[in-house]
């Protein structure tokens, strides 16, 4: 096996990562998507220590689609970058609407407890269709 020093070839597909949505197949159809994300990872900015937390997204499509593993490697993304649970939710919200332009988008993350402290951080975008 070569060994060179460009990394394993996750650990490229995730440097390189960008957003990738297609054409939604229903356009004129109001339906949502919903995707859980159950291994998110980032790390505190004030102690360095990990952050873990469920990912929930849940989506009202326009004219496009997010495409599942860009979103994927987006998520990994973040392993190791120090960032707080309140900015790297709605940076996450606004990563996806600039990608999809949906018609309502909502973000919750849930992060497990640390020091006896349970934060769960919602955002949103547009409004919300109802059925």
């Amino acid at each position: 096996m070569k060994n060179d020093n460009s990394g394993l070839y996750g650990e490229r597909l995730i440097s390189d990562v960008e957003i990738i949505c297609f054409p939604n197949p229903s356009p004129k159809s109001d339906y949502e998507i919903s995707i859980e994300l159950p291994e998110f990872t980032c790390q505190c900015p004030f102690s360095g220590y990990p952050d873990f937390a469920l990912i929930k997204l849940l989506y009202q499509p326009c004219e496009k689609v997010l495409e599942l593993k860009s979103i994927k490697l987006y998520i990994n993304s973040y392993r190791n970058k120090k960032i707080s649970h309140e900015a790297v939710t709605n940076k996450i919200l606004s990563d996806f609407v600039i990608a999809s332009d949906p018609s309502w988008m909502q973000i919750e993350a849930d992060f497990n407890p640390r020091g006896n402290v349970h934060t769960v951080i919602r955002a949103s975008h547009g409004i919300r269709k109802s059925f």
